[in-house]
């Protein structure tokens, strides 16, 4: 239980919130406490009955609790906790803009597609796909069947999914949307249009906010998770 409570506070802030309102969440749902028809997302609902906490609690429900659930959870806490102390490491403002972009554009999207009102899978996915292309000369094995590259590894996932039954929508939004940030934050900027400006720039408010929850995390918790280096796991970078 001890390294279990270790391995929690030492996940940096984001990832360890994101996972306890999804597990919080889903649990909640699970024992009839909450029922997920007042937290999935609609558009009517938002917009004419005020209900503007869908725009949140339909990410933080991932079905019924078994295996799908927990390889959601393997996932979610992966890469979110690689793009966090990764490319994100000291910018967890900036992370986070980059959640509250990735899930209003899944919203805006919504509507107009046959996606579940449910959209957290879609904004992992988005994850993934960014850790994939910032980290493009990482080596994956999926299985140990067969190895490919990180920028693969969203594809080979929904390939998975697909073989396994689900649809392709949900995962396909969260690709497209992870591809638009990518293009906004990581390669427009470099074009002669972007001319080294920045499309995507973090409130200030966000980030005088974020200091203050992350001094107060550090000064309860010690700061474990911010000490942290990524330890790779099956990848492995090309000499």
């Amino acid at each position: 239980m001890a390294g279990l409570e270790e391995w929690y506070y030492e996940m940096p802030l984001v990832t360890r919130v994101y996972l306890t309102a999804s597990i919080v969440t889903t649990g909640s749902c699970a024992l009839e406490l909450v029922s997920p028809f007042s937290l999935y997302f609609n558009f009517n609902l938002v917009v004419f009955k005020f209900q503007v906490w869908r725009l949140f609690t339909n990410f933080f429900f991932f079905g019924s609790i078994g295996l799908d659930f927990l390889f959601h959870m393997f996932f979610l806490v992966r890469y979110c906790r690689l793009l966090e102390e990764g490319s994100f490491r000291g910018r967890t403002a900036d992370f986070v803009a980059m959640l509250l972009f990735g899930g209003a554009l899944l919203c805006a999207c919504s509507p107009f597609t046959d996606v579940p009102p449910f959209l957290g899978s879609a904004l992992a996915f988005m994850m993934v796909y960014v850790w994939g292309r910032r980290n493009e000369h990482v080596r994956m094995s999926f299985l140990g069947l067969f190895q490919f590259r990180a920028p693969y590894l969203p594809w080979v996932l929904l390939g998975f999914s697909v073989m396994l039954g689900n649809s392709p929508s949900v995962d396909l939004m969260g690709i497209g949307v992870g591809h638009i940030y990518f293009f906004l934050e990581d390669v427009f900027p470099h074009t002669p249009a972007g001319r080294g400006r920045r499309v995507l720039q973090t409130p200030q408010a966000l980030h005088a906010l974020l200091r203050l929850v992350s001094s107060q995390d550090t000064d309860r918790f010690g700061g474990v998770g911010e000490r942290l280096e990524i330890e790779p796991l099956e990848e492995r970078r090309d000499e």
